[in-house]
């Protein structure tokens, strides 16, 4: 075992030896971020980029939280009756399906959800969504990746926060979706509303992931000329150049806090993740927001508590707060980009939340106060997370191999806070889950300060930057804060 002296020891001198090996590697990327040439053809690709890449994985995102989403709106559709859920049947059959996303990494969600319609029992239900979290696991970190991998810190955020918009705009259209299905098909070939939502949006998942084997790219972090072009898979294979691919991993590193020669294993890359203090810290933030956002699977039930009108009504007030939250979280995104600042921005949408929940709280008998509440928690709550991942990427990206261990550690510890919050929302506090209001606000808060510790460990790091480079011609790439 290793002894956790020598391993802060051997990664402090890692850092330090990150830092020296910078001077030919950085002085060729200042030439190329000056060469008017060598923009042009970034921009290109970033236009290539924009065209294939991020529609096809908004889409497939999309479809995997319309996927995860529905049991949400099947509640409110004798789904509980059915299957005969009693107690907190229905939160262990929320939760379950983090525990199969934390166990495994397998791809593709497509096969998967159809058969939740076929479920004939509590049991059945619990297997199939612990089978759907396993299926699921790989897609959004594997999806942050790939982003990461082709495009800039400055040009992250936004982007991540378009893909995490398919999440939000998914759990609009889930309630308008299921509002249409309930009423138009529930007892349609002796099949109940809840069971034909399942059906057709499993085969929506399938029809979309037909294309995505053409548009998604490969990375380019491998040299192109030492595989044949064939190898190359989806956009990659046929709408990027040898040269495009090159220059997209040129511009992926000179963007790095630092260039370094170093060891490139996966398991190596996974040690330094490990022994980072900043993956666990950007952990805690992720779990803390994950846990704010517990509200989601209980949103329609909430909703329904207000007395707005009925199920058709209910579920097609369930989307407004998630549009304007998308709105919302596109202009956060870019002014997070356009002022290089992460930290107040990740904070500042959780004092959101926690604004929200406070007047939830202390406005009970009064449904449109209560009603507009929701627009607050759910447009701070989710507007925080896609910054979570994009700084997170950002500070921890020393290389590809650690980034991608890193994002991975990231993404696993914050399901956990999607394992526990669906049991605060207890069924005797059903519909004002007071008790479960209280502890997002905790969590809220613990996300915050984290978020300002955070900020404080980097800006010493960015110190530490500029003292090593004083005296040299050298300009090194600071952490974004």
């Amino acid at each position: 075992m290793v002894n956790q002296k020598d391993a802060a020891v051997e990664l402090e001198h890692y850092e330090d030896a990150k830092v020296d090996a910078t001077s030919d590697a950085q002085v060729k990327s200042v030439d190329a971020v000056n060469d008017p040439e060598q923009a042009l053809k970034e921009r290109r690709i970033v236009r290539k980029l924009d065209m294939t890449l991020m529609p096809m994985i908004w889409l497939l995102y999309l479809f995997n939280y319309l996927d995860r989403n529905n049991i949400a709106q099947a509640k409110l559709n004798h789904f509980e009756a059915e299957l005969g859920l009693k107690g907190d049947n229905f939160n262990t059959a929320v939760s379950i399906l983090n525990v199969g996303y934390m166990l495994m990494q397998v791809p593709s969600n497509m096969l998967i959800t159809p058969s939740t319609a076929g479920v004939k029992s509590y049991a059945g239900l619990v297997l199939v969504r612990l089978f759907l979290g396993v299926v699921e696991a790989p897609f959004f970190p594997g999806a942050f990746y790939l982003l990461s991998c082709w495009y800039t810190k400055k040009e992250l955020a936004l982007r991540t926060a378009i893909l995490y918009s398919g999440l939000v705009i998914a759990t609009a259209f889930s309630g308008l979706l299921a509002a249409a299905i309930f009423s138009g098909l529930d007892g349609a070939r002796g099949l109940s509303g809840w069971k034909w939502l399942f059906i057709i949006e499993g085969a929506g998942s399938f029809f979309v992931s037909l294309f995505a084997f053409f548009l998604i790219p490969d990375t380019p972090n491998e040299d192109p000329s030492s595989r044949s072009r064939w190898i190359r898979t989806g956009s990659n294979k046929w709408l990027f150049s040898e040269e495009e691919c090159l220059i997209a991993k040129e511009r992926i590193i000179r963007d790095q806090v630092s260039n370094q020669v170093s060891e490139n294993s996966v398991w190596y890359g996974l040690r330094l993740a490990l022994l980072d203090y900043r993956v666990w810290v950007f952990s805690l933030i992720l779990c803390s927001n994950h846990t704010a956002y517990g509200f989601n699977n209980f949103y329609p039930t909430i909703v329904k508590g207000l007395n707005l009108g009925n199920t058709t009504v209910t579920l097609a007030c369930t989307a407004p707060p998630y549009l304007f939250a998308t709105i919302f979280a596109l202009a956060t995104a870019y002014s997070s980009d356009h002022n290089k600042e992460r930290g107040y921005h990740i904070a500042g949408n959780m004092a959101l939340a926690i604004v929200g929940f406070v007047i939830s709280l202390s406005t009970a008998g009064h449904p449109g106060v209560q009603y507009f509440a929701s627009f607050l928690y759910i447009t701070g709550a989710f507007s925080a997370n896609a910054l979570v991942y994009t700084w997170a990427a950002a500070s921890v990206s020393q290389t590809p191999e650690k980034r991608a261990c890193a994002t991975a550690i990231i993404n696993l510890m914050g399901q956990v806070g999607n394992i526990w919050s669906p049991y605060f929302f207890r069924p005797q506090d059903a519909p004002h889950y007071n008790l479960a209001l209280i502890l997002l606000i905790v969590f809220s808060t613990i996300s915050i300060v984290s978020c300002f510790a955070m900020k404080w460990t980097l800006r010493r790091d960015n110190k530490k930057l500029i003292e090593k480079f004083a005296g040299t011609n050298i300009q090194p790439t600071l952490h974004t804060l």
